[in-house]
């Protein structure tokens, strides 16, 4: 077989896996809107979207989705605040300052917390998290938003750190060199020069581990208290979306209003998650810059 020839074959492998992909997403969102749509001829979009009740199996139902799109961003808030901050910190610590044999150890266990199953870390915060929530801030129940955010973020913190790390890891030595040539600390080359060039990996990695806090289910579904209702504090019970999706879709007639309403709750959804990976494609292509960290 000739070279061009295996050229050509890599190729179309390759294309064919793109295709694949780009068709596979088509097929979702099809789906999601055939089966979704449908609640739209007994429900408007905006009721639907700012309805504050979610009672479907009342007569007659409410099919309100604010009380769960609110405790979706609000959990996904919190869980950012907390896991941008270690993330990123953990990545500059690995990048950095971590030297080449504890950078081998350290890495490789901050991304194996990837792997960690979700329903093992909602177990975590079920169990030792929400007594602790409970006995310390002497509120009815552990099994809210703040114990949801905490899990999250510590869901989204290996997934901000690896990508962030790696931006920040491949920035051109040269830029560093220059940077103490000139007189800067370490520090200092740290803070003005690596972190600014790696900013598009950096804001993709934070927005990719924001992306993965909302599209959760398991481990909402175990610690966020499963109250379809506005919260008032970060310790009142919640279910953001994916939680009412996992905890209802089994118990909703087919086909019925029940069942096209939360259909409609995961297209709602696909679009948060879509307009996150929108965002960090965005980012990393407007600051993307010759010679800097890129991804």
């Amino acid at each position: 077989m000739s070279r061009r020839a295996k050229d050509n074959m890599v190729h179309g492998a390759f294309w064919t896996a793109a295709a694949l992909c780009i068709v596979t997403l088509t097929l979702i969102m099809v789906f999601l809107f055939m089966e979704g749509f449908p609640i739209f001829q007994h429900v408007s979009l905006a009721d639907f979207i700012f309805g504050k009740l979610w009672y479907p199996t009342f007569d007659p139902p409410e099919f309100g989705i604010l009380p769960m799109i609110v405790g979706s961003l609000v959990v996904t808030a919190l869980s950012s605040l907390i896991a941008i901050p270690l993330g990123i910190m953990t990545a500059i610590y690995l990048a950095e300052l971590a030297g080449p044999r504890m950078r081998a150890y350290v890495k490789p266990l901050v991304e194996m917390l990837q792997a960690l199953p979700s329903v093992v870390i909602g177990f975590f915060g079920m169990v030792i998290v929400a007594p602790w929530l409970q006995e310390t801030f002497d509120i009815a129940t552990g099994l809210n938003i703040a114990n949801a955010s905490i899990m999250l973020a510590f869901m989204a913190v290996p997934t901000i750190t690896s990508i962030a790390e790696d931006a920040i890891y491949s920035v051109p030595n040269d830029m560093r060199e220059a940077s103490l040539a000139l007189g800067a600390t370490h520090w200092q080359t740290i803070g003005r020069v690596v972190v600014p060039a790696a900013l598009p990996g950096i804001s993709t990695a934070v927005i990719l581990g924001m992306a993965r806090s909302i599209g959760e289910t398991m481990v909402v579904l175990m610690v966020a208290g499963g109250a379809a209702m506005l919260p008032g504090s970060i310790f009142d019970p919640s279910r953001p979306m994916p939680a009412s999706i996992a905890a209802e879709m089994a118990e909703a007639p087919f086909r019925s209003d029940h069942y096209h309403a939360l259909f409609a709750t995961g297209l709602v959804l696909f679009f948060f998650t879509l307009a996150f990976n929108a965002l960090a494609a965005w980012i990393a292509e407007k600051k993307k810059q010759v010679g800097t960290a890129t991804l």
